[in-house]
């Protein structure tokens, strides 16, 4: 008989195809009466594959085993009641690092050069008229504070030096086997950055980590990029600062109320926007199913995950 795996949100596509291939699925979101199906095969779920699994799920399913997150981000999940329970938590850390890395190249390239705005400069035909763009700035020589030095902190700092950027992070801890200075405290750290590149976690203790004081610290010249989440950033304080001047710029792959984005942030001119694709493109979301699959067939096989959370 085939193990029966729950989803709660629709998949990329590959993923949804090997998980029918596999297993007997679930679609709760497709359910025209999602609490009849939960009551009636609730003691056959003993999978679920989701980002988003809460106290009162993980209690409705007395079965249940293993939660394989198809991403890297673990907000979203009650660990606390999944480790009441004993139930292994999985993510798929290290197959996303390089294009996360990626991005956060690009969007500090495009911040800095204004990349978006000279496209829409030549395309409206001003560049004939009104003469060259005006003079943008640039990476080299800068220095980028990097907020979160875990898997994907380690690739963007490496691709920055290879831009000839200062790297400095900022952690819980300092990590002994790195040859970047760490500080214990952001906004000694966002004083002392042209650029913050966050990718920290959301959660409790991350939640508006980047406050106020932080962003003016960072100064008038100083960047944030953030491919994090959207509530690690005091939302609120960033845009009057980036309107006032405070803020020299921002590029944003999250936000906190995604995807609604604050009607302000869209008509700034010092700001790029990108529509929280860190991992959007088609081989790192195929290596990411294919990392969810891998995580279950581990555990119903009595193996350790390959990417563990709990």
């Amino acid at each position: 008989m085939a193990i029966t795996v729950l989803t709660n949100a629709p998949l990329i596509p590959w993923l949804e195809t090997w998980l029918d291939e596999t297993y007997e699925v679930i679609r709760l979101h497709q359910a025209d009466d999602p609490a009849t199906v939960l009551a009636e095969r609730a003691g056959d779920i003993r999978a679920v594959v989701s980002g988003a699994v809460d106290a009162a799920l993980i209690e409705a399913l007395p079965g249940l085993e293993i939660i394989a997150i198809p991403g890297v981000g673990h907000d979203g999940i009650d660990l606390g009641a999944a480790k009441h329970r004993e139930i292994r938590v999985g993510n798929t850390a290290d197959v996303l690092n390089d294009a996360v890395a990626e991005l956060a190249i690009g969007l500090m390239i495009a911040l800095a050069r204004r990349i978006p705005q000279a496209d829409v400069y030549v395309r409206e035909g001003r560049w004939a008229a009104e003469g060259n763009y005006p003079l943008t700035g640039e990476l080299t020589g800068s220095t980028v504070g990097i907020i979160g030095l875990g898997r994907i902190g380690k690739e963007i700092a490496a691709r920055c030096l290879a831009m000839k950027m200062r790297v400095i992070y900022h952690g819980r801890t300092r990590q002994d086997h790195v040859p970047y200075v760490h500080y214990d405290k952001l906004g000694d750290m966002a004083r002392d950055a042209n650029w913050l590149v966050n990718v920290a976690p959301g959660g409790a203790g991350t939640e508006k980590l980047i406050s106020r004081p932080v962003l003016e610290a960072l100064g008038p010249e100083g960047c944030l990029v953030n491919l994090g989440r959207g509530t690690t950033v005091d939302e609120a304080a960033m845009i009057e600062l980036l309107q006032s001047g405070g803020l020299g710029g921002a590029a944003l792959d999250v936000f906190e109320d995604e995807p609604d984005v604050p009607d302000l942030l869209r008509t700034l001119d010092n700001v790029v926007l990108s529509p929280h694709q860190g991992s959007a493109t088609v081989k790192t979301r195929r290596a990411m199913g294919w990392r969810v699959m891998e995580n279950l067939a581990a555990h119903f096989e009595g193996r350790p995950l390959l990417s563990s959370v709990l």
